[in-house]
């Protein structure tokens, strides 16, 4: 008998790889879901996902901040190059029965029928394919807020990747990944950690009581999904996620995230006079302090972002003190309520940053 070769089912193909890898980029403190978004992906692209259904059915959990639409968006944008390449369904619209129209379509013979648009047609599913990459992404989101006639027609989407529009049309959803958020349970996981706020709040993935930590978090989280919905609903979910809060090593590399981004736009917004932004760590730090809020995460932090560098930014340049290749040195002082902003002196080496950036 031929010995035989142990094979590692850990490994994953460079498609997948490169995906995590993207999403690690993109997203900071959410490792279960990343996993759970990897794992469905190297499934169907192995062709081994099961036949009638979508690729991944997910229900996102957790505080307001934490990244539940952030992975969806970076899903899209590491795949399709387009984090807009994502149907958002605001389920708070669709909290009456007759709503479900704006989704399928009114059925013939009904007032307005051709004047109504499905949100969820097999063209709107399909438009942000490629000729390398045919999938779609789907988020409902606030989907504790939906109808119960939303709820309804998830169960087919879900179960059988199927839906019948108003008129009769079938749209397949098994070329689709499907993401549900809501916060449910969130008031109950921040009494959890309530004596861990601010920057003390420690990694949940580490040993001992911060794993025990992330434990009962996520069961709380489950254990509100399991009060608000059916079991035939739970049962077509194919994984649920509590997403944790952030602490500030989370918030700290959404600092370094974020003005990457800045730079971006930059770069896009003044393509024929490009600049290049340092910004020192004193500056960092600065809309660290700023941008931390416990009840509202990372979008907080965004928004110190946008009043404390990009506003001031804009007033530069709109005010002609920024020229083409000089290099903004972003500073802060001590107890100073705003940054300081300065040209560097060596605009020539500046600029072969800034056109290498580019």
């Amino acid at each position: 008998m031929p010995k035989l070769t142990l094979l590692d089912p850990t490994k994953t193909g460079k498609q997948a790889e490169d995906l995590e890898n993207q999403l690690r980029h993109f997203v900071v403190g959410q490792e279960e879901a990343i996993r759970q978004i990897v794992r469905s992906y190297q499934t169907h692209m192995a062709g081994l996902s099961p036949a009638g259904r979508t690729i991944g059915n997910f229900l996102f959990l957790g505080p307001t901040g934490s990244g539940k639409t952030r992975i969806v968006e970076a899903t899209a944008e590491s795949l399709l190059k387009n984090p807009r390449a994502v149907i958002k369904i605001d389920c708070a619209e669709f909290q009456h029965s007759h709503e479900i129209a704006k989704l399928i379509g009114s059925p013939p013979g009904y007032l307005g029928h051709r004047e109504t648009h499905a949100l969820l047609s097999q063209e709107a599913l399909n438009q942000h394919h490629t000729d390398s990459v045919q999938l779609s992404f789907v988020l409902f989101d606030e989907i504790e807020k939906a109808s119960d006639a939303l709820w309804n027609l998830l169960l087919g989407i879900l179960d059988k990747a199927t839906l019948t529009l108003g008129d009769n049309r079938k749209v397949d959803f098994s070329a689709a990944m499907v993401f549900l958020t809501s916060n449910l349970g969130a008031a109950e996981m921040s009494s959890l950690v309530s004596p861990r706020l601010g920057f003390h709040v420690p990694s949940f993935d580490g040993p001992g009581s911060n794993g025990k930590l992330s434990s009962r978090i996520s069961d709380v989280g489950v254990a509100a999904a399991r009060r608000k919905f059916t079991p035939e609903f739970i049962n077509r979910l194919d994984k649920i996620v509590v997403f944790r809060s952030l602490g500030k090593v989370e918030l700290r590399k959404i600092v370094d995230i974020e003005l990457e981004m800045v730079q971006q736009r930059i770069q896009s917004a003044a393509a024929t006079k490009p600049f290049l932004v340092d910004v020192t760590d004193s500056a960092r730090e600065f809309l660290l302090v700023e941008g931390t809020d416990f009840r509202y995460g990372a979008r907080h932090l965004k928004r110190a972002i946008e009043r404390l560098l990009v506003q001031p930014l804009s007033n530069l340049m709109a005010s002609g003190q920024i020229h083409r290749g000089d290099c903004i040195r972003v500073s802060h002082e001590d107890r100073s309520a705003a940054l300081l902003f300065g040209r560097e002196p060596e605009a020539a080496r500046a600029w072969g940053i800034a056109s290498r950036a580019a």
